[in-house]
């Protein structure tokens, strides 16, 4: 495994440090399945690794990711979305990418994401399952997909922010910045962009220094507590409603519009606010979309 060669990622040990990048800057680090399966990897090696004592998560280029690189599979007739739905299947697939995000949280060394531009959709799952996040001012983290087509399979809303606010987050699926994340707790720190990168090697450099038994029964102790409140089952019961999400009329609605439209199109009609029709219905014309300000 020390040998492995990354397709999605960039991974360097320094000063007892594991740095995992998300290397897809051209699309913004949006997921695939090889990042997924890259990202477990990587923790793997980290913590096999004696040299090292924290991993951190970041983005390369403009964004820490973008979410899942969806709009390959929903312009595309087979997708997420086949014509015959086999429910365990589905559930397999994204039950596995959940396992990877969260190698992060099982990772016995802590991890920290560090969050610049956007943490957004599936990128948003990778980021909170990290132990620690610390974000950009500006930067903008949100599970758009709440509105339709998807459901956050970590389930880590509720277990940051509480009921409430996760539904304040999920129930509309709008985002917020780096400060209010700080204010509602969901993130440890926000900074101003500049200083970003020296927060987060102060805090990791903090962490460093303290023997790799002592982090990792500290972070155990921890997690339990999480444990001991039903984490794993609620996420079960999120990647089973993740893809009932995309297979539901309007989430097939959504996929049809975006089969019709491209898939940029049907993300900002969903993340205008627009009303998504109940039982899916017939799809917009360009005409209709661009009279509706979408395009």
């Amino acid at each position: 495994m020390a040998d492995h060669r990354f397709e999605t990622l960039l991974y360097e040990i320094r000063d007892r440090r594991a740095y995992l990048t998300l290397n897809r800057p051209e699309r913004l680090n949006a997921i695939t399945l090889e990042m997924a399966r890259e990202i477990r990897i990587a923790v793997e090696m980290a913590n096999d690794d004696p040299r090292v004592h924290v991993i951190v998560a970041q983005g390369a280029g403009r964004a820490f990711s973008s979410g899942y690189d969806l709009k390959k599979y929903a312009e595309a007739a087979e997708s997420f979305q086949p014509e015959l739905w086999d429910p365990i299947r589905d559930f397999q697939m994204m039950k596995r990418n959940t396992d990877d995000f969260f190698t992060l949280w099982r990772s016995l060394k802590p991890t920290v994401a560090k969050v610049h531009g956007y943490a957004v959709g599936g990128g948003s799952d990778i980021a909170l399952s990290c132990d620690l996040v610390v974000m950009a001012d500006d930067a903008r983290i949100g599970y758009m997909p709440s509105r339709v087509w998807g459901c956050p399979t970590t389930a880590m809303w509720v277990y940051r922010l509480g009921a409430e606010r996760a539904k304040r987050m999920l129930l509309t699926g709008d985002t917020i910045d780096g400060r209010r994340a700080e204010a509602w707790g969901l993130v440890v720190e926000s900074v101003p962009a500049a200083e970003l990168d020296a927060s987060v090697e102060a805090l990791v450099e903090r962490m460093a220094g303290v023997p790799i038994n002592q982090l990792v029964m500290q972070k155990l102790m921890i997690n339990q507590a999480l444990d001991n409140m039903g984490l794993q089952s609620t996420q079960t019961l999120a990647t089973l409603f993740d893809g009932v999400a995309r297979h539901s009329p309007e989430g097939r609605w959504f996929q049809s519009f975006a089969e019709v439209h491209g898939f940029d199109a049907a993300v900002r009609w969903r993340d205008s606010g627009r009303w998504i029709p109940d039982g899916g219905g017939a799809i917009p014309s360009a005409s209709e979309i661009e009279g509706e300000g979408v395009e």
